[in-house]
């Protein structure tokens, strides 16, 4: 049996769907990332040798970062090499410590995961990006993971998550801090000391998701000292009798080094307890990711998290003022388009069934799936007209996304003035504009990581999930159609269920706007 059946196994005997705890070798794998001891080596350039500080600080990193910040702040604000920075940040800078975040977060943001997602270990990248885990925990400053899921909320810092309503799933917390928000980063010997001093409180929050949820943790080392210190919180709060309730939960996956995969129960040693881990070391990941993958859930994660947040609020308030609605999984891109749902992500299955119990009544059975597949392969040969007068009522009734300037052309509707005389009634799609298929959440992530790639530089660079999503953000000429059309038929697939499918279908939307749709 391989890693990845053992795996998907397990993770199948668990009630819920697991969460990813990410560490740096995750970052150093998939963006060349340099570990802590390299990262501060960096910016030595113009203070004292590193190892001047690494022998002053006995050899911890933190204390190591405190001491470079406070001489790394005397030369930012005054060398030249720093006067562009200074530019940028000087209104930020609140400490000692503030011009070495900035420098440090401005690096991290400088790596962008178009650089890395089709390099060698692109196949894992592109695996890893379909996962539709309950959450993510991670101590990495960068954003790599907010890149793979934009989709997820963010909590940065212990602020941020103590002091919110996270709902553990769709999630990612960033419990060490962003390199958005410089000043949130634990990097020195002090920040340790406030993280830890309310640890307990972490780990507070964080119990159900440990008691739960499968954690699978990637990385870290077994002795990670941040593992360590939250491992042993999460047990003080338990107490050592209920430490089986742990069995099975906690998954460590590793680089194998000698070139064998396994998988074995061992046990991590924590003062006078012994913890039940997993063991699994993998040459590759592709594995471990489409173990996770098999345990998916049919409704996309941040689409729960709207119900859970939206049921939150109706249980929390007095004035519950929200209605019933079936709503059509394509239709939710916030909260604010859930004002509570019942029997959503069903949609699929019951047009399927439809089909079934139809067969062969005719225009009436054509599922959604059919029309972007024949926007794509133009392998239906439907008559355009029939579609929709006769189709198209049916399913625009929980549709906000249909492509449907291919079909009007093809029934000889070709511009507006001939829209309005022929009689069909597709106002909802035809008066959609190019602003309407960008996922307002994935605005900023695209300027920061993706502005100024076109689009053969994206479709060849990127993973399709990550195309999906961000190319309505670009500008499209019309040579770029071709290459979004093969793009689209290539993916076909996941037009109808998945994660991103509402992704794939609003790209669809677009690419039949843009190639068939008229000024």
């Amino acid at each position: 049996m391989t890693i990845a059946d053992s795996l998907s196994q397990l993770l199948k005997s668990h009630s819920s769907g697991p969460f990813l705890f990410a560490g740096s070798g995750l970052s150093r794998r998939y963006l060349g990332l340099e570990d802590w001891d390299g990262l501060l080596r960096r910016f030595c350039q113009h203070i004292k040798p590193y190892e001047y500080y690494l022998s002053s600080a006995d050899g911890n990193l933190a204390t190591v970062a405190g001491l470079m910040a406070d001489d790394f702040h005397e030369v930012w604000w005054s060398h030249p090499d720093y006067q562009q920075s200074r530019e940028r940040h000087q209104t930020k800078i609140a400490d000692r410590t503030g011009p070495l975040r900035v420098e440090i977060c401005d690096y991290l943001k400088s790596v962008k995961l178009a650089d890395h997602a089709k390099g060698q270990y692109g196949d894992e990248v592109a695996a890893l990006s379909r996962l539709n885990v309950d959450g993510i925990i991670t101590t990495n400053w960068d954003t790599f993971l907010q890149s793979l899921f934009p989709d997820y909320r963010v909590y940065v810092g212990q602020d941020e998550l103590l002091f919110s309503n996270p709902q553990s799933i769709g999630e990612i917390y960033k419990i060490h801090g962003c390199v958005n928000t410089p000043r949130s980063l634990v990097l020195t010997q002090h920040d340790y000391h406030d993280f830890n001093e309310r640890n307990a409180y972490l780990a507070a929050k964080l119990i159900t998701i440990f008691v739960e949820h499968p954690v699978i943790f990637m990385g870290y080392s077994l002795n990670d000292d941040n593992i360590i210190a939250l491992l042993r919180a999460i047990c003080a709060c338990i107490g050592q009798d209920k430490l089986q309730q742990l069995n099975n939960n906690l998954i460590f996956v590793q680089r194998s080094k000698d070139g064998k995969d396994t998988m074995s129960p061992t046990m991590i040693a924590l003062d006078k307890v012994q913890i039940p881990i997993t063991l699994i070391r993998a040459t590759s990941f592709v594995g471990v990711y489409e173990a996770i993958e098999s345990t998916k859930r049919k409704i996309p994660a941040r689409v729960l998290r709207y119900c859970k947040e939206q049921l939150y609020e109706l249980v929390k308030t007095t004035d519950p003022h929200g209605k019933l609605v079936v709503v059509d999984v394509d239709s939710v891109e916030g909260k604010e388009d859930i004002e509570f749902v019942v029997g959503i992500g069903v949609a699929a299955e019951r047009q399927e069934q439809e089909r079934v119990q139809l067969g062969d009544v005719g225009y009436t059975a054509i599922s959604t799936v059919d029309i972007y597949s024949d926007l794509i392969h133009r392998d239906k040969g439907y008559e355009a007209e029939r579609v929709l007068r006769e189709t198209l009522p049916r399913l625009s009734r929980s549709l906000k996304f249909l492509p449907i300037f291919f079909l009007l052309r093809a029934a000889g509707v070709n511009n507006s003035e001939q829209y309005r005389a022929s009689g069909f009634d597709a106002d909802k799609y035809v008066n959609l504009s190019p602003i309407d298929f960008q996922t307002k959440a994935l605005s900023k992530g695209f300027r920061r990581n993706y502005r100024g790639l076109s689009v053969p530089e994206m479709i060849g660079r990127l993973t399709p999930e990550i195309v999906a999503q961000y190319l309505p953000f670009v500008q499209w000429t019309r040579d770029d159609y071709p290459e979004i059309q093969k793009f689209l038929a290539e993916h076909s697939d996941r037009f109808a269920t998945g994660a991103y499918s509402t992704a794939f279908r609003k790209l669809a939307c677009l690419y039949d706007r843009a190639m068939y749709g008229w000024e």
